[in-house]
């Protein structure tokens, strides 16, 4: 598929705050973290504007269809918004897909980031539209008072320069519910990646949230699976159990075979899974062999996070002594 680059960022870009999940309204989004996103925003130079809808709050902590899907609309349908930025994440952004405009947001190339349940609009967008989009910080995330500078760093490289790069882990990380106690944070040396298959490998890059990503398995918003370089994570809910049975869903889809390699996100604490259940989920495949695979990046639920494109090209290399992942411009 032709890919489609919407413009990237630069001083006085217009981001419109939407929530296509859950909503900007939930509890633990004070005033004090919607304040410190916008001003971290404001600093890299950036207008911050919220969707209408965005703070609109319903029994399942969203809102209704037609009203998250009218605040997508129209970020893409405003010649003056240059980022749709995603409040959070949470469980229902596929109720939005069978109504959605896609000819509209193909239209008007508009960058849109955002993880978590964002995976599957954002895979979504690819698949139908060949409009590249981003795995990156939600709004929320920017309200993080320590700790964000990794973020930031790679927001930056990743939705402003028009550069290659490449990622390098990060120092430290956290799997701490910061917003309730941003000055009580607990911060951990980073071990660095793990190389549980070594190889090299180059694609386009598919996923994000793997049971999220799972979602589309035999819709019409299911990305094809053909030359991906595939990233994946996922959240606290999972375990080991779990996470082999999501991971076994996507190797049966019928174009697998054509994956060019995986590079798996950082687990939360409480998944329990380690490098020795992760290895062995991966030795038990033999569809995995051969494929160079590498875990713990810095991208998922715990944070610092790096930004990536979905549908956008990537390099790893996988080796002991020397392992790389580079973010390809085009």
């Amino acid at each position: 598929m032709f890919a489609t680059y919407p413009q990237k960022l630069h001083k006085e870009s217009h981001v419109r705050v939407i929530a296509p999940s859950r909503s900007l309204a939930l509890p633990w989004i004070t005033d004090s973290v919607k304040s410190n996103a916008t001003n971290q925003l404001n600093e890299m130079g950036l207008r911050v504007t919220v969707a209408p809808h965005a703070l609109e709050k319903d029994a399942f902590d969203s809102s209704s269809v037609n009203s998250r899907r009218e605040d997508l609309h129209q970020a893409f349908r405003d010649s003056d918004v240059q980022l749709a930025l995603t409040a959070i994440g949470g469980f229902n952004s596929n109720q939005l897909l069978p109504s959605l405009d896609w000819e509209l947001m193909a239209a008007h190339p508009t960058l849109l980031c955002g993880f978590s349940d964002i995976t599957a609009l954002a895979n979504a967008l690819w698949a139908k539209t060949g409009l590249v989009t981003y795995s990156g910080p939600h709004f929320s995330s920017f309200g993080m008072e320590q700790g964000l500078e990794y973020t930031v760093e790679y927001f930056q490289k990743c939705l402003f320069g028009t550069s290659s790069y490449d990622v390098q882990p990060a120092e430290y990380w956290s799997d701490d519910l910061w917003a309730l106690k941003q000055n009580q944070r607990h911060f951990e040396k980073n071990e660095g990646w793990w190389v549980l298959q070594e190889g090299e490998a180059e694609g386009r890059i598919i996923g994000g949230n793997l049971c999220t990503l799972n979602l589309l398995q035999g819709t019409p918003f299911m990305p094809s699976l053909s030359n991906a370089l595939l990233f994946l994570e996922d959240d606290y809910e999972v375990n080991a159990a779990t996470f082999d049975r999501d991971l076994t869903s996507l190797i049966q889809q019928k174009d697998f075979h054509l994956v060019q390699g995986i590079v798996i996100g950082r687990f939360q604490k409480a998944s329990k899974i380690t490098r020795a259940l992760l290895q062995s989920i991966v030795d038990s495949k033999k569809e995995l062999r051969g494929l160079p695979i590498l875990a713990n990046a810095d991208f998922g639920h715990t944070t610092p996070i790096f930004t990536f494109p979905i549908g956008g090209y990537g390099q790893i290399r996988c080796k002991e002594t020397d392992s790389q992942i580079r973010i390809m411009e085009h």
